[in-house]
């Protein structure tokens, strides 16, 4: 649990760094869901997605613990990559990123920007984990993960801003990567002390925590086939456990979302709110809006997470031309 206080905290490192993001109930959004649908801002922060808001935090602390740290080193499929090196940049420290071959060009030419070294390694985001764990040892590097209770504090500071502003919201669709996003809207849900629905989304080619919920512990799923999915910020085969106790307690349901309903949600962002949304980001608008369709969900006020705007160029012409 993280509480009110460690919100709190959390809050003013990040502030010092970026300011709040906004929230808005979009007009043609709420009419396209039957609804008052309100969006909190994730693509709006300085790195076009909410994890700068747990590496910041992350990195403030390990520095006051460790105030002799040279370097850090993690892996990513971008965002949490991009908020580790944007955190290591303010704080002097070198940054070290691993990402899996294939990895989001666009992504990856945003982490250097930011001062990361990038190193390419495996086939996807658990592969390129387990080397990055290996290189920290062998390069005397602090192995930042991806999911922790710093980290949770800090991305939770998004979920303090809007259930502070919007606390009437009746259920919060929020998508699950390995998990911070989602129990960082748990705790600051529980902090404040409010009723509010939490749903969280998974990929229909990576419903490990949907299997992992079904199941009551940890599955482990198998790389999938096919071409790969656009919401690769969700591509994760191996749940946290930690995360998994959280989601377990604290959130109502699990919508697995498909290919084709990610792609339909990032074109609705763009017509309805002309907004950037990339495939995570979109996602909890798909399954709000399959939820809607089988009239699963009553239409009163609902929140949607969009986490990120971090998509290539090419990609994003191609879903809005389809």
């Amino acid at each position: 649990m993280i509480s009110l206080a460690e919100l709190e905290a959390a809050a003013r490192i990040v502030y010092a760094a970026m300011p709040p993001t906004p929230q808005f109930e979009w007009p043609l959004l709420s009419a396209r869901a039957g609804g008052p649908v309100w969006v909190k801002h994730e693509n709006h922060t300085p790195t076009g997605a909410f994890k700068i808001r747990g590496s910041l935090v992350y990195l403030q602390q390990l520095r006051a613990r460790q105030p002799t740290v040279q370097g850090v080193i993690t892996a990513t499929r971008g965002n949490h990559g991009q908020g580790i090196a944007f955190a290591a940049r303010r704080l002097g420290l070198r940054a070290v990123v691993v990402v899996p071959h294939g990895n989001s060009p666009e992504k990856n030419l945003a982490m250097r920007g930011f001062g990361a070294e990038l190193r390419e390694y495996g086939q996807d985001f658990d592969e390129a984990k387990a080397h990055a764990e290996t290189l920290a040892a062998a390069e005397g590097l602090v192995f930042v993960p991806s999911f922790g209770p710093a980290l949770v504090a800090g991305i939770g500071t998004y979920a303090l801003e809007l259930l502070r502003a919007v606390p009437e919201l009746a259920t919060v669709y929020v998508p699950i990567g390995l998990g911070s996003g989602i129990c960082g809207l748990v705790s600051a849900r529980d902090a404040l002390g409010l009723r509010t629905q939490i749903v969280g989304v998974v990929h229909e080619q990576y419903p490990a925590y949907a299997l992992s919920v079904a199941a009551g512990r940890v599955v482990r799923t198998a790389p999938p086939t096919g071409p790969p999915t656009i919401a690769d910020g969700m591509a994760v085969r191996i749940p946290s456990a930690e995360a998994l106790a959280v989601i377990q307690r604290g959130v109502a349901r699990i919508v697995t979302v498909s290919e084709a309903e990610v792609r339909a949600a990032v074109r609705h962002y763009c017509s309805d709110t002309h907004n950037l949304a990339e495939g995570a980001g979109a996602a909890p608008l798909a399954a709000l809006l399959q939820e809607r369709a089988a009239g699963q969900q009553s239409p009163q006020p609902v929140g949607l997470i969009l986490c990120g705007a971090n998509i290539d160029r090419q990609l994003y012409q191609q879903v809005l031309a389809a």
